[in-house]
């Protein structure tokens, strides 16, 4: 009954790697009794022999049972029968089910529908893992449905599968294996070793033996553990694999040279390692009616948690498909806004990978493209779940707001809607942040005139360079970038000038995509360093706007522009009467030099600095790659060398217990325990433990060199034959014997004598014997210790019993039978078993 257990089991342990799905527990609970339903099924068919053809039916069975349970319990007769009701009910919701997945990005929420999908699809595999390893006897088949189960959340979810879960998916799957090769060996006839003890000769049924299949299971947990570690660890230390896949499971961030595949595993994180490719690829080329570039729009960032900038799931239902006709209306968008229509010709490389959103001058009112793709309704993010864009050409009309001044400044409210959603700021958000926004826009009397002035204080009076150094967007990496350094890319200037707008009641989002591009003949080209961040303000009537607090041209993100609307400061009374609110705002980061800095003045970023190199932008190349490599080869060496570190702090321990003979004192306390095989404790100085340590030395030389000790060998006995194999000198040899007869007296005599071993026997020894041999076993001897090794694998091996022990745990203790007549003492015999 432990196969059908371990299929189980092995299917939970995938089904764990679902977790990034789904929004909240539902999914699992509901998935876990199904999971438990079916394995108790199994375990039931095994436990009473029943035909294997007919387990996966009754399996099946019992799956529309528990489904029908959970999820159409209302229509049940007498609340446990189903019946036609239940079953229409249920066919109902599995058809929302598939609805709500065509609706929603990963992760999804806690809807019923989905849930009874999940469920069902757990179910599913669980039979198919329990027909082939439990009736069909063929384990290795199994791993193709828990492939299948894993393969979803790695298909779906752009962002990378956290590693643990991965590796209890793993063990799951090689204790399914471990368990099939358990039962084959312990049932069929092979020949096996058989091991023979007090123990099993009580145990064991009269006239029979036990197989012991230990060796055949810890061969196979070594080799599994084995791929297990390598598969998790070797990609840690590639260096083109960044993040450190320890904590995100094998995705990069798109840097390093060569290649032009761009993947996006998320906005932030894909837009970094496009603007620090070494090469500028060609993600798209566009052209429009009005011949000028205009940003193309992703994403859209609306939730701040403190620590980094989130988006909410999207949401495209079937009437928003975009073949269906227009988009939804722009939010906030009135009408008596000029507008700019533009249409647009654009073409996606065939070189990008796994991109799901397309890239659209907002707002788009109608897109001509081929596929299922959906806009999402409070953004109008176009996205599509089962289409990509790569090498993709459609057609969109854009109506670009063109306000004035005027009008931005007689903006009304926001609604409700645009509160609860873009004016929430963390708790945790440091108050030095929002004094900061008060001081910088004080005077400013409107919410535009403050978003101007926002954008002016980061572009012009507010001391910032341009640097794609990674700085991050949590609170203290804002404080760092307003407060002290004021140095970062496009995503540190959007992610502050949003959150110091939400500080001023200003609703506001982040933006990610890319900027105009350069131009060329009959169009536009985007490349990878054109990859972009930019705050979206919003103003009742006009609806969302594109403001630029990134510096532009040759010292900052070089395609970016402002938008001719953010542009014209508006003109305050305190700024008639000679006052500069941004004066004492915009003074230069904290720095040792402070009093240098006021004493120079002001720079204007765009200037050239003379004390900078020329210019004040700091260019992140990255680690270069002979670096990257120089890195992973001393990452490698240092492993290698962790053997003889080890070697050499034990050696180091044991060096400090050599010493002279103890004092008489200590000879007549240990007399008496020394006669029944203990050993006096001496204290640092002296004391019989020095003893021990001299001879474990030695016996771990001789272990290094080749000279291992036989199992049979007395002390004396090893000393001389080491000193009559290998010809000793005669001051070797009366060190070798002088710690063979010290170790010989501690053990067996009755008094141990105060003849100790001295603070030079062992390197006197150690030198002679390496002499013997040849230089590679020295240099072996001292790079990869075989003693440090043996111990390596000897704790390995007891980690593996402990995992043996957990196997063998039994709810009841078995009373042992009487033993067998003429039963067998040798300690190991070889036999044939039969069935």
């Amino acid at each position: 009954m432990r196969l059908p257990i371990a299929a189980g089991l092995a299917t939970g342990a995938v089904a764990l790697t679902l977790y990034p799905l789904f929004k909240g527990g539902l999914w699992f609970g509901t998935g876990l009794v199904t999971l438990l339903t079916i394995t108790g099924v199994g375990v039931l068919a095994s436990r009473f022999t029943l035909d294997r053809r007919l387990v996966a039916p009754v399996q099946l069975v019992a799956l529309w049972l528990v489904l029908t349970w959970m999820f159409a319990g209302d229509h049940l007769w007498w609340w446990i029968l189903p019946g036609r009701d239940s079953a229409i009910a249920l066919w109902l919701l599995l058809g929302e089910g598939f609805e709500d997945i065509q609706r929603y990005a990963a992760p999804v929420p806690a809807e019923e529908g989905i849930a009874l999908l999940t469920a069902g699809g757990i179910g599913l595999i669980a039979i198919l893992v329990d027909l082939f390893a439990v009736r069909l006897r063929r384990a290795a088949l199994a791993g193709l449905p828990l492939l299948a189960l894993f393969s979803v959340p790695a298909a779906v979810v752009n962002d990378p599968i956290a590693w643990p879960v991965v590796v209890v998916a793993a063990l799951g799957y090689i204790g399914l294996l471990l368990s099939d090769g358990r039962e084959r060996v312990g049932q069929w006839g092979r020949a096996v070793l058989v091991r023979r003890s007090h123990r099993a000769a009580t145990t064991a049924a009269p006239g029979t033996y036990r197989v012991d299949s230990m060796p055949f299971r810890l061969s196979g947990k070594r080799i599994g553990f084995a791929a297990i570690a390598l598969a998790v660890l070797l990609p840690a230390l590639m260096p083109t694999l960044q993040p450190d896949p320890l904590f995100g499971f094998g995705v990069g961030n798109g840097s390093g040279e060569g290649g032009n595949s761009i993947t996006i595993p998320n906005p932030v994180a894909g837009m970094r390692g496009q603007l620090t490719q070494q090469v500028n690829a060609t993600v798209l080329t566009y052209s429009d009616s009005d011949r000028q570039p205009h940003y193309l729009r992703l994403w859209s960032l609306d939730e701040f948690d403190g620590q980094e900038w989130g988006m909410t799931a999207p949401r495209g239902r079937p009437e928003d498909r975009v073949s269906e006709g227009p988009l939804p209306a722009p939010p906030g968008l009135g009408p008596s806004v000029p507008v700019n229509r533009v249409t647009s010709r654009i073409t996606i490389s065939e070189d990008i990978s796994r991109l799901n959103f397309l890239p659209l001058p907002y707002p788009a009112t109608r897109i001509e493209v081929e596929g299922d793709w959906r806009a999402d309704r409070s953004t109008l993010m176009v996205f599509s779940t089962r289409e990509e864009a790569r090498g993709l050409s459609f057609q969109v009309v854009s109506d670009l707001p063109q306000p004035t001044p005027e009008l931005l400044e007689r903006a009304g409210p926001p609604p409700a809607d645009i509160v609860d959603r873009y004016l929430e700021v963390p708790a945790t958000l440091p108050r030095e942040i929002v004094e900061l926004t008060k001081e910088v826009t004080r005077g400013a009397s409107s919410p535009y005139a403050k978003a101007v002035r926002l954008q002016k204080w980061f572009t012009e009076d507010g001391d910032f360079t341009y640097s794609l150094a990674t700085r991050g967007q949590s609170n203290s990496a804002l404080v760092d970038f307003l407060l002290r350094d004021r140095t970062g890319y496009c995503e540190q200037f959007a992610a502050a000038m949003a959150i110091m707008a939400r500080v001023l009641d200003i609703p506001s989002r982040v933006a990610i995509g890319y900027t105009g591009g350069r131009p060329i003949e009959g169009g536009f080209q985007v490349g990878t360093h054109d990859a972009h961040a930019w705050p979206e303000l919003y103003f009742q009537g006009v609806g969302w706007l594109r403001f630029e607090p990134t510096p532009s041209g040759g010292l900052g993100q070089g395609t970016a522009s402002p938008p001719g609307y953010s542009e014209p400061p508006p003109v305050t009374p305190d700024e008639e009467d000679g006052a500069s609110p941004t004066a004492s705002a915009s003074a230069a980061p904290e720095s040792s030099a402070g009093a240098t800095d006021a004493a120079a003045g002001r720079r204007n970023p765009r200037e050239l600095d003379p004390d900078f190199g020329g210019a004040p932008v700091e260019l992140d190349e990255g680690t270069p790659l002979a670096a990257q490599i120089g890195i992973g080869v001393a990452v490698l060496l240092l492993i290698a060398l962790i053997p003889a570190a080890w070697r050499a702090v034990t050696r180091m321990r044991r060096r400090r217990s050599w010493t002279s003979p103890p004092a008489p004192a200590d000879v007549a306390g240990s007399a008496a325990s020394a006669s029944a095989g203990a050993v006096a404790a001496g204290g640092r100085g002296g004391g019989w433990s020095a003893v021990h340590a001299a001879w474990a030395e030695l016996c771990d030389v001789l272990y290094d060199l080749g000279m291992a000790r036989q199992a049979s060998e007395s002390p004396r006995a090893l000393a001389r034959r080491l000193t009559e194999q290998y010809e000793l000198e005669p001051e070797a040899a009366a060190a070798v014997h002088r710690i063979a007869r010290a170790e010989e007296r501690l053990r067996y005599a009755r008094t141990p004598g105060r003849e100790a071993p001295r603070r030079d026997d062992i390197r006197r020894v150690r030198r002679a014997l390496a002499a013997t041999v040849s230089r590679r076993r020295r240099v072996r001897a001292v790079l990869a210790p075989p003693s440090t090794l043996r111990r390596i694998r000897g704790l390995g091996e007891k980690i593996l019993d402990g995992f043996d022990r957990l196997e063998n745990l039994r709810l009841r203790r078995r009373v042992p039978g009487p033993a067998p007549q003429g039963s067998i003492d040798s300690d190991r015999v070889l036999t044939r078993t039969g069935r």
